[in-house]
């Protein structure tokens, strides 16, 4: 490095500390604010002196402090804290179709069991004694619900109307229903007389037509806004392998189709309160209910058959539905309407 490199490098060096010594060490920051309106003051002036800025500690967030295992957090200002409160059924009215047995008596204690006063409604004179006994044992009595069981067959749907009416009548209003009832025929389809296709449309869709109608008027009348629930199944979205039953299967989607109609009237809240009426569909896959039992004697190796069909390899049990009801009856789905939910164990995915 040449003597005149050095003479330029110690010059600018002794000018830059002549000017913070000018300055008496004080760095100026100067912000102009774009908000701010001609005439108004433009400019704001920040002084920190150089010794100022050497003293000026660095502050730091304080670390929260060690959050407890058994904390309740507050949630929208709320202090308190209930568990799976949008489940709770407590103070709810409903009808179950098919209440007798099978699975429209699981589905019905399952929302007895989250709080709801249910009226088991079925063709039987009187339920099975062993049956229902056990039912009412399962029912705990600190949940607040309970069952009750009503004489009625869904073909009879004059009758029918009449019973719901009661119902609402004597509890001030109906929050919903499951509508489970259903029968099946093991028929080819050359061999169908047009009785037992009638038949069987009166209690499948005519029956779930009817008592999901008679609901929603007094849900409507009531001004109790709610969930009804149509037991539909997989078989209403495929042809079962090795089950000849046309007529059930096309009654199945009919109810499918029927949901997401009946959904789109009713669920809309109306500024006179009425409405606010969810309608959806439960599609289950093959479950171990008396009817399909009896499949089995009908039909030598269908259980097997489905068994292997299925991607878990077995059947469902009644109890496995509990959890979709509860969900579909209260607020837990408040946003969901016009659905299907399919639970086969994977049978239609694949």
């Amino acid at each position: 490095m040449n003597s005149s490199t050095i003479a330029a490098r110690l010059l600018t060096r002794q000018r830059l500390i002549g000017r913070v010594n000018i300055n008496n060490s004080r760095l100026v920051q100067r912000t102009h604010s774009p908000f701010l309106r001609t005439g108004s003051v433009g400019t704001t002036r920040t002084i920190i002196t150089a010794a100022k800025l050497e003293a000026q500690p660095i502050m730091t967030k304080p670390p929260p402090p060690p959050s407890k295992d058994n904390e309740t957090k507050a949630q929208n200002g709320n202090t308190g804290f209930q568990r799976f409160s949008q489940f709770d059924l407590t103070g709810k009215v409903f009808i179950v179709t098919g209440g007798a047995q099978g699975l429209g008596l699981e589905m019905a204690e399952a929302l007895a069991e989250a709080g709801a006063k249910v009226y088991c409604l079925d063709r039987a004179e009187q339920p099975d004694p062993t049956t229902w006994s056990q039912a009412l044992k399962r029912v705990p009595s600190s949940s607040g619900g309970s069952l009750h069981y009503r004489e009625q067959d869904v073909q009879d749907t004059s009758h029918l109307d009449e019973l719901i009416a009661s119902i609402a009548t004597d509890n001030n209003g109906l929050h919903g229903v499951v509508a489970a009832a259903g029968v099946q025929q093991l028929t080819p389809a050359m061999e169908y007389k047009p009785h037992d296709v009638a038949r069987m449309l009166a209690i499948n869709y005519t029956g779930v037509f009817m008592t999901a109608s008679s609901v929603a008027r007094q849900m409507y009348k009531h001004k109790t806004p709610g969930s009804i629930v149509l037991i539909a199944s997989m078989s209403g979205l495929i042809a079962n392998k090795g089950l000849i039953s046309p007529v059930y299967n096309s009654s199945k989607a009919a109810v499918i189709q029927l949901a997401r109609n009946l959904a789109m009237e009713w669920s809309r809240k109306q500024e006179d309160g009425t409405g606010g009426v969810r309608v959806n569909c439960i599609s289950p896959g093959h479950i171990l209910t008396p009817m399909v039992r009896k499949n089995f004697d009908e039909v030598p190796g269908l259980k097997e058959k489905w068994e292997a069909e299925n991607m878990m390899g077995r059947l469902a049990e009644t109890r496995e539905f509990r959890g979709a009801v509860q969900f579909l009856a209260s607020d837990a789905s408040s946003f969901m309407t016009g659905g299907n939910l399919v639970i086969d164990g994977g049978h239609t995915a694949w």
